[in-house]
């Protein structure tokens, strides 16, 4: 056969839809290996990075209480009448809270409502009056200096009339402080046990290249004591006891370390 047949069958060959589909396929392979590198080296490329959590723990003894305290008036026959005994009596709540030595700025309305009750009666409905509400926050301060002053706070509105203590929360005026602390003792356990861990891994570990926090926070729950269901009311009877226990603020951090 001449230079000129080969020349031509071979062109024919390389025609043939079968070889143009494996040509394509390798050039396709190609490109996708090559993507693949690229990635490799641009999003997955080894860091050599290890994260070790560790946990701080710092306990303190709340100085700040915020007490719910409320009155709630039932089947008033209008609904001035309702306001007026509502206005009345929250009145000489709030004067007894404030002779209790809490500053007015410290005193805040969280409820304040009025709806129309109803009476059912053979499956007919009718008029049973109207109910009022008000509730307010009485943040009381210095706890630490005056650990009756919260229990003074409750006794004095109930007798002035509170039928309603909804809850105590308690916390602590340093917070920011008490949360470093417990950050640093939290880099500290964590690097003691980077170190063991290396130790134990025959490793070296390199700088620190960043950490990260979680702050978990464990205050004590919500105290509610026996007049939270309102059987205090004017003239009520002896001192609440409230104690405010100890609290513990709980932070974790992590840090990524270089291994070398």
């Amino acid at each position: 056969m001449n230079d000129f047949g080969a020349s031509t069958q071979g062109a024919s060959v390389w025609r043939q839809p079968k070889t143009v589909l494996v040509l394509v396929g390798i050039v396709l392979l190609a490109g996708v290996v090559t993507v693949s590198i690229l990635r490799d080296r641009i999003v997955s490329q080894p860091q050599w990075q290890v994260n070790v959590v560790g946990q701080g723990k710092v306990s303190y003894q709340p100085d700040t209480a915020e007490v719910t305290i409320g009155v709630q008036v039932d089947r008033a026959h209008s609904a001035e009448l309702a306001m007026r005994q509502l206005s009345e009596k929250m009145d000489k709540i709030v004067a007894a809270i404030k002779a209790a030595d809490v500053p007015a700025e410290d005193i805040t309305t969280q409820n304040f409502s009025l709806s129309p009750q109803y009476d059912y009666r053979d499956g007919v409905q009718t008029s049973g009056g109207y109910s009022a509400n008000q509730q307010v926050i009485v943040k009381v301060k210095d706890l630490n200096n005056s650990k009756e002053k919260l229990a003074k706070v409750i006794g004095e509105a109930t007798k002035a009339g509170a039928n309603q203590i909804v809850g105590v929360n308690f916390s602590v005026s340093n917070i920011e402080e008490l949360k470093q602390q417990a950050r640093v003792e939290a880099i500290l356990d964590a690097k003691g046990k980077a170190g063991s861990l290396a130790e134990a891994a025959d490793v070296r570990l390199g700088k620190v290249i960043g950490w990260w926090e979680n702050v978990v926070q464990a205050p004590g729950a919500p105290y509610y004591g026996e007049r939270a269901m309102g059987i205090g009311g004017a003239g009520g009877g002896s001192t609440p006891t409230v104690p405010a226990g100890e609290q513990e603020i709980v932070v974790e951090v992590t840090v990524n370390y270089k291994v070398k």
